[in-house]
């Protein structure tokens, strides 16, 4: 996603079900997002945005998340060394990300650090070894006290299957330690669904012993010949991942439901023509809660305003449609 900053029960077991000796029990989410038990036929879909990690913004509250997407934690300065911060600037334990997590927190909801994004240097290309990238990521994750993590992995970084590979080996290092921490990967996906990159991240992390709560793909960008509805292409696009997620993990359908996320750039798209109307937030919404789907979010709560006349970037602080605050939040929140 542009880097402008510029289940009721259970963590889901989609990695090991594909090994021998997973289990089904399940226990309560860290992330308080719904995800559906393997055995599980229906789940509540949460609302989960993704914010700014370093600034608030009035317009977070709007739907009543009940987690937020911290954005985002990559590799400090020009990306030569393995020192996380947000955004690449900012230090971990800035005291102002810490008191902005904590009056998001104080609405009940939970926190989710982010890695990655469009720009800067991931951390699995900055540091050297799986122990050091967990030490890295482990160290984000106390800063703010969260026991949930998301890697937004897309362009050079998703194409590169070194830093892939390390990536999930460290993360399996980290859950080691950390056997509540729960892990989604934020993928670039088409209507046609994930494309091969990301179906070998996937692989990557299954290979490694990854345990995937969530796959949450971005239902955005795709490209100059696709011209039509959004909310329908986004529907294209996740029933697509579902037999991918089927597939890789070897679960069953509900399972691959509850595992799966969908996230929308609201408003005006990079790519043009592409525009996401609060009409297909609301068809999104509806089809995730047909579906079981775990939870909704969006790119991202500062954007959810109308543009003000010639003073706003439509595709960084405002969503360059006709609209009242926040209404993206509401619709998504259901």
């Amino acid at each position: 996603m542009r880097n402008s900053l510029k289940p009721t029960v259970g963590l889901l077991c989609l990695a090991a079900l594909a090994c021998a000796g997973c289990t089904t029990d399940t226990e309560q989410s860290p992330t308080k997002a719904a995800t559906a038990s393997p055995t599980s036929t229906t789940t509540t879909t949460t609302y989960a945005p993704y914010v700014n990690a370093t600034e608030a913004s009035e317009l977070d509250a709007a739907g009543s998340a009940a987690a937020y997407n911290l954005a985002f934690v990559i590799a400090e300065g020009d990306g030569d060394a393995c020192t996380p911060a947000w955004n690449g600037t900012d230090a971990i334990d800035d005291a102002a990300v810490k008191s902005r997590v904590s009056a998001l927190t104080d609405t009940g909801a939970s926190v989710r650090v982010s890695f990655g994004g469009a720009s800067g240097t991931e951390l699995a290309r900055a540091c050297d070894s799986a122990s050091e990238l967990a030490e890295a990521y482990g160290a984000a994750l106390d800063a703010v006290g969260s026991t949930a993590a998301d890697f937004d992995v897309e362009g050079d970084a998703l194409q590169d299957s070194d830093s892939v590979d390390l990536r999930s080996e460290a993360i399996a290092l980290l859950q080691k330690d950390r056997p509540d921490l729960s892990v989604s990967f934020t993928l670039p996906v088409m209507p046609s669904g994930l494309d091969d990159d990301g179906v070998a991240l996937l692989d990557s992390a299954n290979h490694h012993g990854v345990q995937v709560s969530t796959v949450n793909i971005m239902t955005m960008n795709y490209a100059s010949s696709y011209d039509g509805d959004m909310g329908d292409y986004a529907e294209r696009a996740a029933e697509a991942t579902h037999e991918q997620l089927m597939d890789v993990f070897g679960t069953s359908e509900s399972t691959a439901w509850g595992a799966l996320a969908l996230t929308s750039m609201l408003g005006v798209n990079d790519v043009d023509n592409e525009t996401f109307t609060l009409e297909d937030a609301a068809q999104v919404r509806e089809f995730a809660e047909g579906k079981g789907v775990a939870w909704v979010s969006m790119w991202a709560t500062f954007r959810d305003r109308e543009c003000g006349e010639g003073a706003s970037d439509e595709l960084v602080d405002c969503s360059g449609v006709d609209q009242e605050d926040g209404a993206f939040g509401e619709a998504f929140s259901g």
